[in-house]
């Protein structure tokens, strides 16, 4: 990958808290390209990833941190949520040792920076399904593209076989890199 995962992921952040401000009133509760996820619920997911980072990072594992982060944790004001988590996700990925750390995941233990590429890959996924359920802008960043893109042509059976995400869709012969990617993830966004 071209560019450091950190600044990816703080980037791909940015970007998904930009959507975020465009979200009105009337619209939390549309359905978003995430199955079963109105926009609240994908907002929700993302507050919920960002309060894991640190924890995880740090060393702890899933059964120290227990429930502390289960239902809602938008509270009365999800951008206000949402930013508070963003910036302390990102500082945790600065953290001292946090690129060579051991996390511990559900699914076993890996590098802190297979983590945070997971972190920045769902991160900037979530930004295109919000600009798509509230009609925002769906264009993401040409490079964060490129740099998914190129770890995700090796890591989309595992997430597929974990049935994370849907089945590949075929895309126009004349498909841009972002289009392509978005349907690598199971997205149509043509």
């Amino acid at each position: 990958m071209m560019i450091d995962i950190r600044e990816a992921y703080r980037r791909a952040l940015d970007g998904f808290g930009n959507r975020l401000h465009l979200v009105a009133d009337d619209q939390w509760e549309l359905p978003t390209p995430c199955v079963d996820w109105d926009v609240r619920a994908l907002v929700n997911h993302m507050v919920n990833e960002n309060l894991w980072a640190p924890e995880l990072l740090s060393g702890r594992t899933v059964g120290e941190v227990g429930d502390a982060y289960d239902g809602d944790v938008l509270g009365d004001d999800p951008l206000k949520a949402f930013e508070a988590s963003a910036q302390g996700a990102v500082q945790a990925v600065y953290a001292e040792g946090a690129l060579t750390s051991v996390t511990h995941l559900s699914f076993g233990d890996v590098p802190g920076d297979d983590y945070i590429t997971e972190l920045f890959a769902d991160a900037l996924i979530h930004t295109w399904d919000l600009a798509r359920a509230i009609g925002g802008p769906e264009r993401l960043d040409p490079e964060l593209v490129e740099a998914c893109a190129e770890w995700f042509a090796e890591a989309q059976e595992g997430y597929r076989q974990a049935g994370v995400i849907g089945d590949h869709r075929d895309v126009p012969a004349d498909a841009d890199a972002q289009t392509r990617l978005l349907a690598a993830w199971g997205r149509r966004s043509w």
